[in-house]
């Protein structure tokens, strides 16, 4: 794909201000205010419940806010002209008509919003589809349906893509493939923004991230800001006498778990006091590092809050 994100567009970001929906008495989203910006695969994080959804259907124009704005280059998606040239989106890869074929699906869209007809070839080939294009959608496993999904998204060349759990039904190559796709359009200057609950697929392709609870802003930083949040640094070390240093680090201050591999996982104390305690003692080490916070423990201590769904909670 040729880079041409930025034509037609001026700055293609997504701004979102104080932007709200109310359904009777429950509120989807509460004054969200936040922007996604070009050139970084951005990922929309949130517990179940937290507006995520109802967020990108807003931005798409599928519903309308109860109050504020979503706007995409400064404008509402409503009022660009054919819109798939300036936003993509993958929000519901069952969304489509089972007895079309792939080719027949894409060629409609193309059709509709003014899109060279061989750019459903060009798309078709780019998601690994070309070969099976003639057959009906409805004979398509999930993986290949999601493939079909993103060649819908890409199918404008737009500067601006919106991915709604874009991972389901992969298998690992096709994991692999989609997340070298989305670093790739974000390098080539697109707003890439990718609803997700996978924290393993944020950490290995994110550079930004959003973070919803209950419809409201938790956090808008990178995913090295992210990751810091709430963790406490984690020591590991590993000692021919780790009973003892156990101990000596307990009556120090620090919390000390023994790990399934023997090793004792320290908080409360750096790296270097944890050798200056085991030195003074004469405890030989076998092994002393660093273990960064996961951004899945991060997510945890953000949003602990925002769950309303827990797991054993049956009412």
């Amino acid at each position: 794909m040729n880079r041409r994100a930025s034509r037609g567009t001026v700055n293609p970001m997504i701004e979102l201000r104080e932007l709200t929906k109310r359904y009777g008495r429950a509120t989807a989203v509460d004054r969200l205010t936040c922007t996604v910006r070009p050139g970084h695969v951005t990922g929309f994080l949130g517990p179940n419940g937290s507006g995520k959804s109802t967020t990108l259907r807003m931005i798409l124009g599928l519903a309308e806010p109860t109050s504020g704005t979503a706007t995409v280059d400064g404008r509402r998606f409503r009022d660009h002209h054919r819109g798939l040239r300036h936003v993509g989106a993958l929000l519901d890869a069952a969304d489509v008509h089972g007895g079309r074929s792939a080719r027949s699906h894409l060629a409609a869209l193309a059709a509709s919003n003014g899109i060279p007809r061989a750019r459903v070839d060009h798309v078709l080939h780019e998601v690994g589809l070309a070969a099976v294009a003639h057959r009906r959608i409805g004979g398509y496993s999930l993986g290949m349906r999601q493939r079909l999904g993103i060649a819908g998204a890409l199918l404008g060349d737009p500067p601006v893509l919106l991915f709604d759990e874009p991972i389901n039904g992969l298998d690992p190559e096709g994991v692999h493939w989609v997340r070298g796709l989305f670093r790739r359009l974000a390098g080539e200057g697109r707003t890439v923004l990718v609803s997700s609950h996978l924290m393993t697929e944020m950490e290995n392709t994110a550079d930004q991230l959003i973070v919803l609870g209950k419809g409201r802003l938790l956090a808008a930083e990178s995913v090295t800001e992210f990751a810091t949040r709430g963790a406490r640094p984690t020591v590991l070390v590993r000692a021919s006498d780790a009973a003892i240093l156990a101990d000596v680090l307990a009556s120090a201050g620090a919390s000390v778990h023994l790990e399934t591999d023997g090793a004792l996982a320290v908080t409360g104390l750096s790296v270097t006091r944890v050798s200056e305690l085991a030195m003074d003692r004469r405890i030989p080490l076998s092994e002393l590092t660093t273990r960064s916070a996961s951004l899945e423990e991060a997510f945890m201590h953000v949003t602990a809050e925002s769950v309303e769904y827990l797991g054993g909670d049956v009412r």
